[in-house]
């Protein structure tokens, strides 16, 4: 990842407790002396996920909130307005050194909420109501279902997260939220991470309406 300032600010914007970890958990777990607050837009009601995100918070290093968009089975789509006012009432300030957040192609094929995040980041910080100095959209894709996801290597950003660090990063998926070894999010764990890399909102803005991520029909889990 090259050389880094030694503190930042920094904002992960998320659909899921566990997106966090799964997508970006070996850059968090990489700069622990940066300020970091996560938040997840769905699942503040949910029993289960919830107090499990605040342990994972926890061996991240971080702060966070959760929000409770609607997250059920049909996934119906969410007004984009609705999605952006939660983002900004989520987080604790709209400035940050850096923000990550979904791409709005999502990372597997497909879920609505991944995708509709990643809009509304790029659409705030295009329209000014967030402001950073930089955006890292999560960058990997499972070829329409082909493969789990993986990271992209033609991304701005791809590189190998360190053995003991990809272990601490495993450990919160399977230990901390339990998941099953066998089951999707254990094996996909990516042990490679990526990011497509933007210094400019227009660019950001350009790029999102360039690739034409817009999709139809219902979404998958």
């Amino acid at each position: 990842m090259g050389h880094e300032p030694a503190s930042k600010t920094v904002a992960v914007i998320v659909a899921h407790p566990d997106d966090e970890t799964l997508w970006a958990g070996g850059t968090i777990l990489s700069q622990p002396t940066w300020n970091w607050f996560i938040t997840t837009l769905c699942r503040a009601s949910d029993r289960d996920r919830a107090p499990k995100f605040f342990q994972a918070l926890e061996v991240l290093g971080a702060r966070g909130t959760m929000g409770d968009l609607d997250d059920g089975p049909d996934q119906e789509p969410l007004a984009e307005n609705v999605v952006q006012e939660t983002i900004l009432q989520l987080l604790p300030q709209t400035h940050f050194d850096l923000i990550l957040s979904h791409s709005p192609a999502g990372e597997y094929t497909r879920h609505r909420r991944h995708e509709e995040i990643g809009n509304g980041v790029i659409t705030l910080w295009q329209a000014g109501a967030l402001s950073t100095e930089e955006l890292w959209i999560f960058a990997y894709d499972d070829r329409r279902k082909q493969h789990l996801p993986r990271a992209i290597q033609t991304a701005s950003i791809y590189y190998n997260i360190p053995e003991p660090i990809w272990q601490k990063k495993y450990s919160i998926i399977t230990s901390i939220y339990g998941f099953e070894k066998n089951g999707f999010e254990a094996e996909t764990t990516p042990r490679m991470e990526a990011f497509w890399k933007f210094t400019n909102p227009l660019d950001a803005k350009q790029w999102l309406e360039n690739k034409g991520f817009h999709h139809e029909g219902s979404a998958a889990i």
